[in-house]
């Protein structure tokens, strides 16, 4: 019939068995059916219980502390017209009677959760409902994180409490500032109001370290699905077992990161607010929706957890070799850390954040999360390859008609990054782990241009240089400043670290002693010269200098000490000119390398002074040892 969409059926095509266009759509969807325990086993719940657990968990989680209860929840899509795609509802008093009527408007209404969704449910979240969502031409998703591009350091507060007042790094040089418990609640309330305000929430259940014996458990409760698929990325994801058994989270965080602090709220200094209560085990983000903030608080708390369990948590790579030999990489930004820590003859076994306990080391995230500005093919294939479905792109610019990213546009920030799984990275190990390191590699991308390429470091020298932090950032260029800048960061991510410097550090030459690792200093910067004057190191020496170490070569060279650092400089390294190993040999004008070598001591001097006069507890000050191992004059 002209013009009619029914087809006649002439026994030659086979017809769809729905009556409706829903019921042809619920026909597209499978039932996902994980496979449980043994249906005979009496301690196995039902699927309706355990998504009624669930519930209950998060409706808990969600409870404002001082009005009411949980929120009503309720598992599926707002947006879905069929009461066949929302499960179970639960309702949990927070106090043990029940108020007798809805003290207000969010406890009349049913809260959706979107429970640990995969990654293509996300996205279609986020393109659906999130303005500024797209599908780029490599397959990743392309997100904004609002005014806000990177983290806000002076924002984040930490409570401080009898438990952690003498436990925690407080004042000059800590990144800790101070909140009390109070100003905490009404953030966490005005969080906890918001998020159960919304038609729907993302809730995320998932780990940190892959040291089964370690693990945490972590909740995120978010109001976005870029941020749902950012942790869903980047924390460890369990398997439909482990999520069966999860129980109640070891720590939450509450993002209302679209909604702002109430400035007028005891210790706000802005609109925007990053709080952790570690007596409460709660994470409150208010007033900014970047992703980072989440990862580095996770990255803070475990900087407080680990070393209670004699566990040194490192802002650091980390890979290992065919023979099971492993190193760790400590640098700053512009280092190289990602560069030499990608290598494709060992393997990945994480980019920025691990463990070392008694059991070896192990990555604490489940992806990476790396720098997008200027990315390239050549340079980085292995992070280029990455960034395909299931990859979070953020703040890139891309072609509004074929939707190819341009990495080098800065439209929005130079803070442009991507944060994959891990296993998308081909020579990942997975699990995660690995042996007790031999080798602990402290990058340091000089631009003064006297520190060695290559030194080996005593175990004192080892914790003064880990103590530091160093690195040196070319200044403002465009305004024709050549002078380098001297940036120091303690344990290499002063941000995150929520003890005294000299705890990690004293634990690293604890762990260093122990199990036979050696220290290296190793300048990825200027030889030559400074900035302006010499050149940058070119990169295949330094990547073979990071050969010589993994292979065991340097241990069997002569070395020679240099003046003021007393630092211990091969006298050869396979591939690498011998000339350029002692760095005066490199400068022409000898009067100016010792005025620039004296200037970088004095100034590693004068940052070394925040810590010489600290008391940590009952111990009194630093060791010698630790001091006679900076630069003596």
């Amino acid at each position: 019939m002209p013009g009619s969409l029914a087809m006649e059926n002439d026994g030659s095509a086979p017809t769809v068995k729905a009556n409706t266009i829903d019921e042809l759509h619920s026909l597209q969807r499978k039932k996902n059916i994980t496979p449980s325990a043994s249906q005979t086993d009496l301690h196995t719940l039902s699927e309706e219980e355990r998504n009624k657990q669930q519930l209950q968990s998060i409706s808990a989680s969600l409870a404002s502390l001082t009005r009411e209860t949980g929120p009503k929840v309720v598992k599926g899509d707002p947006s879905s017209t069929s009461r066949s795609e929302t499960k179970g509802v639960a309702h949990v008093p927070h106090h043990r009677v029940t108020p007798t009527i809805a003290v207000s408007d969010s406890a009349l209404k049913f809260t959706h959760v979107f429970y640990n969704l995969s990654p293509a449910e996300l996205y279609e979240q986020a393109i659906k409902h999130e303005k500024g969502s797209f599908i780029t031409s490599n397959g990743a998703l392309a997100t904004l994180s609002g005014a806000k591009t990177g983290r806000c350091p002076r924002d984040k507060r930490v409570v401080k409490d009898d438990l952690t007042e003498n436990e925690l790094w407080w004042g000059k040089g800590s990144p800790n500032i101070e909140m009390d418990e109070h100003s905490f609640m009404v953030n966490r309330e005005r969080a906890v109001d918001y998020l159960n305000s919304l038609d729907k929430v993302f809730v995320n259940d998932q780990f940190l370290n892959w040291d089964p014996e370690n693990r945490i458990k972590v909740r995120i409760v978010s109001a976005r699905a870029y941020h749902s698929l950012f942790m869903h990325n980047m924390c460890i994801r369990p398997t439909p077992k482990e999520l069966e058994n999860f129980g109640t989270p070891d720590f939450t965080i509450y993002n209302a990161g679209q909604f702002p602090c109430n400035r007028y709220t005891h210790y706000m200094t802005s609109s925007t607010s990053v709080d952790i209560n570690l007596a409460r085990k709660e994470m409150v983000i208010l007033g900014t929706q970047y992703a980072g903030e989440m990862k580095k608080g996770l990255f803070s708390l475990m900087h407080y957890l680990m070393p209670k369990r004699q566990i040194l948590s490192l802002h650091s790579g980390c890979n290992m070799g065919k023979d099971g030999d492993v190193a760790l990489f400590f640098g700053l930004s512009g280092t190289g850390k990602t560069t030499l820590s990608t290598d494709n003859n060992r393997y990945l076994i994480g980019d920025d954040e691990h463990c070392w306990s008694e059991n070896g080391v192990s990555n604490i995230e489940g992806g990476c999360y790396a720098k997008c500005i200027d990315l390239s093919r050549e340079k980085e294939p292995d992070i280029w390859n990455a960034i395909k479905f299931g990859t979070v792109l953020e703040n890139v610019v891309f072609d509004e008609h074929f939707r190819g990213v341009d990495y080098s546009d800065k439209s929005v920030t130079e803070n442009t990054r991507a944060a994959y799984p891990i296993e998308y990275i081909p020579n990942a190990k997975l699990p995660c782990v690995g042996p007790h390191p031999k080798n602990v590699i402290l990058l340091a991308c000089d631009a003064f241009g006297v520190l060695p390429p290559i030194s080996k470091l005593s175990l004192s020298q080892t914790m003064y240089h880990f103590i530091s932090g160093y690195t040196a950032l070319v200044a403002g260029t465009e305004e024709g400043i050549k002078e380098p800048q001297a940036t120091f960061s303690a344990c290499f991510g002063a941000a995150f670290i929520m003890l005294h410097p000299t705890k990690y550090a004293a634990m690293l030459a604890e762990k260093m002693q122990n199990h036979g690792a050696t220290g290296w200093l190793v300048n990825t910067g200027w030889s030559g010269g400074s900035y302006g004057c010499g050149s940058r190191i070119k990169l295949p020496y330094t990547r073979k200098i990071i050969d010589a170490i993994h292979s065991g070569s340097l241990l069997n060279v002569e070395y020679k000490k240099t003046e003021i650092f007393g630092l211990e400089i091969p006298t050869e390294v396979e591939g690498v000119p011998s000339e350029i190993l002692d760095p005066e040999n490199t400068w022409s004008d000898k009067t100016a390398y010792k005025e620039t070598l004296l200037k970088l001591a004095g100034l590693f001097k004068k940052n070394f002074e925040t810590f010489t006069d600290y008391k940590i507890g009952e111990d009194s000050k630093l060791t010698e040892d630790i001091l006679a191992a900076g630069p003596i004059f």
